[in-house]
């Protein structure tokens, strides 16, 4: 057992060991295994663009503005609701079919 007398030796001791340790680690091979964590990380699927973004907030503008107007009739504002609703509730499952497939 080794016993050290001050704080310091401790360290000294410590840091021994780490470099011995690390000696045996001396090519970068070994490291090519592990994951990158560093640079963008392609996303799984598609992603909407900042143009697709704007044309469908103005489609759906269009949309509000058009029924406040009376320019669509209520039983069209509502097809195109449900059109929309349906969509939103069955991306999040078609999305998750492709990435999985």
């Amino acid at each position: 057992m080794l016993v050290v007398g001050k704080q310091g030796s401790i360290s000294w001791v410590l840091g021994l060991l780490l470099a011995g340790t690390l000696a045996g680690c001396s090519s970068t091979a070994e490291l090519a295994t592990y994951p990158s964590v560093y640079g963008q990380k392609p996303a799984a699927t598609l992603q909407m663009t900042d143009e697709e973004a704007v044309s469908m907030q103005s489609q759906l503008t269009a949309l509000g503005a058009a029924r406040k107007s009376g320019a669509i009739s209520e039983a069209e504002y509502q097809r195109r609701l449900r059109e929309l609703q349906l969509l939103a509730e069955q991306h999040g499952a078609d999305t998750l079919k492709q990435i999985e497939n």
